[in-house]
């Protein structure tokens, strides 16, 4: 069974994984790549694998948190993940951090990147 995560926590491997091989993301890339991510979770685990709604339409897919995040980039180039802010328990400062990496099993790992492989094929269908 896999564990469910936050897509914010996603997007941010998503994003950190095409910037490492130097390709595109943005907005709308995050939102195919997460939907790949969520069939792929579903038909391996039977469950989804984020912690937010999902909205889906005949043609669209969105996070809603995730979509909302990353507006402000609109078609424009993601070279890092958003941050969110951070209180530790005992302490008076508001620390701002990249949203962190999950800490995948192998075999959901595995999933994601199969999800990533999908998204560079048919990227790379399009193009040609």
């Amino acid at each position: 069974m896999g564990n469910v995560y936050s897509a914010q926590n996603v997007a941010s491997y998503l994003i950190y994984e095409l910037n490492e091989s130097n390709e595109f993301v943005n907005n709308m890339s995050i939102q195919h790549l997460l939907s790949l991510v969520e069939t792929r979770w579903q038909q391996a685990f039977g469950h989804t694998a984020f912690k937010e709604f999902v909205h889906t339409k005949e043609e669209a897919y969105t996070v809603k948190e995730v979509f909302e995040t990353y507006a402000v980039h609109s078609g424009s180039h993601i070279s890092l993940p958003a941050t969110e802010y951070y209180l530790k328990y005992g302490t008076f400062q508001l620390v701002e951090r990249t949203y962190a990496v999950p800490n995948f099993t192998q075999v959901e790992e595995k999933i994601v990147q199969a999800a990533l492989a999908q998204y560079h094929y048919v990227r790379l269908t399009k193009a040609s």
